[in-house]
């Protein structure tokens, strides 16, 4: 498949995912689906955090790129994550495990990753365990 086709494939399949039921919508084309609700009193992350979190990567074919589980859940600072990391856990509390869905442009836009090709939408489930 061409490099724009693929593009476009993944395109259209965000555009198909945002009008499922129970998927809603952040800043810059980021949608979510809510797997579990955690406390929605308390905190939130901001760009400074340091977050603790599970999550397994997918591309749109259903193929893991990356994953947590089975290990110990990692630690990061929200401002060194891709952006779309970084807009979606801004909005999650200590508990809650979101399916995210990052337009490429928020995640590693038209440059290849290990096991990502350049132009792919990424699906993150993301548990969010803690905040520092």
């Amino acid at each position: 498949m061409a490099k724009q086709e693929y593009i476009e494939k993944n395109r259209q399949w965000l555009a198909e995912k945002a009008k499922e039921p129970g998927v809603q919508s952040l800043d810059k084309g980021i949608l979510y689906r809510v797997l579990k609700v955690g406390g929605k009193s308390g905190a939130t992350p901001n760009r400074g955090s340091v977050v603790t979190a599970h999550y397994v990567g997918k591309t749109i074919n259903g193929k893991t790129f990356d994953s947590s589980r089975g290990g110990t859940a990692p630690a990061f600072r929200l401002r060194d994550l891709i952006p779309g990391w970084i807009i979606a856990l801004q909005q999650m509390h200590i508990g809650d495990k979101w399916e995210i869905y990052i337009p490429t442009e928020q995640g590693y836009g038209k440059f290849n990753q290990p096991g990502i090709p350049g132009g792919s939408t990424l699906i993150f489930e993301i548990e969010l365990l803690g905040i520092a």
